[in-house]
């Protein structure tokens, strides 16, 4: 199994390169096509529009097209020092339609987070998670801040049994299968019992055999879920002390409209991530 066509977001924002480098070393991993696609915020009354109110409506369109070019020509020339298959694409039209159109045809996603002290990593309210809830395809989500030496060579893949859980692990199988080392972690809220599994049965030990026939020798950890944590938290702080590259975890269990009023762990990864993390929903 293997990811044959990525799609890498560009804009014009200071993280746009390190995703483009990223995305290039991912395809070189699979021998895979790169699609650059262009998004950018269309609202003229954002910030990074009103750098110089003095502009009309023309020069302000004159930049615009500018800027495009400029991250045109920087990607595609990326892309040939690579040696990688890649082309461009700047379609027309409402940003997060256009994004979510052509991220279904693609087998993975490299996105940015949001980063607040850069305007032009705006695109539209909600745009990351947006694109996860309704591609159907999943994301690496790459945070604002740091370096991005390394990726997939210690990987946390966080598990709690659900839909989106397993989504995510099957979707991160090329992953899986070439790290050095694969941790499954699940953060334990209350004692529960299933009925359909042995109290004796270690958590988790399905999932366990599921990876191992698939060439994936994972440990397995229990991390207690301290009052006034969030799982989010609890999550990163895992990662952090594990040292992984890379987190792996299901999107939006609860519906869109509940994370975003009382918070969740998709919320506080597309706030807080401190390692790139890869989505599913």
């Amino acid at each position: 199994m293997s990811y044959k066509t990525l799609l890498v977001h560009i804009d014009d924002s200071r993280r746009s390169d390190t995703r483009i480098a990223l995305s290039l070393e991912l395809a070189q991993r699979w021998d895979a096509h790169l699609i650059g696609l262009y998004v950018v915020c269309q609202d003229l009354f954002r910030p990074i529009f009103r750098q110089d109110k003095t502009l009309s409506f023309g020069q302000l369109e004159a930049h615009a097209d500018e800027r495009r070019e400029k991250a045109q020509n920087a990607f595609l020339a990326a892309a040939e020092r690579a040696g990688r298959s890649a082309e461009w694409r700047a379609p027309p039209g409402p940003a997060l339609d256009v994004a979510m159109l052509h991220a279904r045809h693609a087998d993975l996603l490299v996105l940015g987070q949001q980063d607040p002290n850069d305007p032009a990593s705006f695109v539209t309210p909600h745009f990351v998670g947006d694109l996860v809830l309704g591609a159907g395809r999943p994301a690496l989500v790459v945070p604002y801040a740091g370096e991005v030496r390394t990726l997939g060579d210690n990987v946390l893949l966080a598990w709690d049994g659900s839909r989106e859980a397993a989504r995510a692990a099957a979707d991160a199988l090329p992953l899986l299968q070439r790290a050095r080392h694969v941790g499954v972690d699940i953060v334990r809220h209350r004692v529960h019992h299933d009925s359909r599994q042995s109290p004796d049965a270690p958590e988790g030990i399905d999932v366990a055999a599921w990876l191992d026939a698939h060439g994936v020798r994972a440990s397995f950890s229990t991390t207690p879920h301290h009052i006034g944590v969030g799982t989010g938290a609890t999550l990163l702080n895992r990662a952090s002390d594990l040292h992984a590259d890379l987190l792996v975890m299901g999107a939006y269990g609860h519906t869109r409209a509940r994370e975003r009023v009382f918070g969740g762990v998709t919320r506080t990864m597309l706030e807080s991530m401190t390692v790139p993390v890869l989505m599913s929903h």
